[in-house]
């Protein structure tokens, strides 16, 4: 009985020829998260208007109609790119244990360092600062579901803090808005601006942390502070 050698190369070409593979199809999970990705990206260089649906399809590499299938118009596809992408309960749920434990500095260190930190998106700065110039109502929305909530909680701290005698009597709503002003000039300055960092993330946190509670606390805390006692 003669046996004839078959290579695994000749093997392989026959399975190629009659068995051609098919192209791997995308499930709806993951081009629901194409078409956000997509038009996260468009929104966030082109703004609200100057993004069309036509190139978002394009941009995820599926037709307009099916674009429409998933989201009817732009707002709802604006929607669901704040609601994918402002996920802050894990943030929340650390802040406010920071808040009931009064630790003034990992309260404020944990709202600097999420915005503040390497590798850091700024598409969802991008769509703010969009939103806000193109005057629509997305814009509250942003504001509403982006800062609205954490503004309000630091509001508070500083208010319960100033009544306990550790911060000196400020406007707390000014005072919270302050702080958050200082991360949002960061972000424009490195993350839009492209101005280089001349210290480390983490060094910067601490240095604005330590900038604003030094004007915040009372003296004889301030000085307690520092020493340590």
């Amino acid at each position: 009985m003669l046996i004839c050698p078959v290579s695994d190369h000749l093997l392989t070409m026959k399975r190629t020829k009659n068995s051609p593979r098919q192209p791997a199809r995308t499930s709806g999970p993951e081009r629901h998260a194409s078409l956000i990705s997509a038009a996260a990206s468009l929104f966030a260089a082109n703004g609200f208007k100057g993004a069309t649906t036509k190139e978002i399809a394009k941009s995820a590499g599926v037709s307009e109609a099916l674009l429409f299938k998933y989201f009817p118009t732009k707002r709802t596809l604006y929607a669901a790119i704040l609601a994918e992408k402002a996920q802050y309960s894990e943030l929340r749920d650390a802040v406010e244990d920071a808040a009931n434990k009064q630790d003034d500095n990992r309260l404020f260190t944990l709202l600097a360092s999420y915005r503040i930190r390497k590798g850091a998106d700024p598409t969802m700065l991008r769509l703010l600062l969009f939103s806000a110039l193109e005057g629509h109502e997305l814009s509250d929305m942003f504001f509403q579901r982006q800062y609205r909530v954490f503004h309000d909680l630091l509001a508070t701290y500083i208010s319960k803090r100033i009544e306990d005698g550790v911060f000196r009597p400020v406007d707390p709503l000014l005072a919270a808005r302050a702080f958050f002003g200082i991360i949002v000039h960061h972000r424009l300055l490195h993350d839009i601006m492209g101005l280089p960092m001349h210290r480390t993330h983490e060094d910067t946190v601490s240095e604005y942390v330590s900038l604003f509670l030094g004007g915040l606390l009372q003296p004889s805390h301030a000085s307690s502070r520092h020493t340590g006692t």
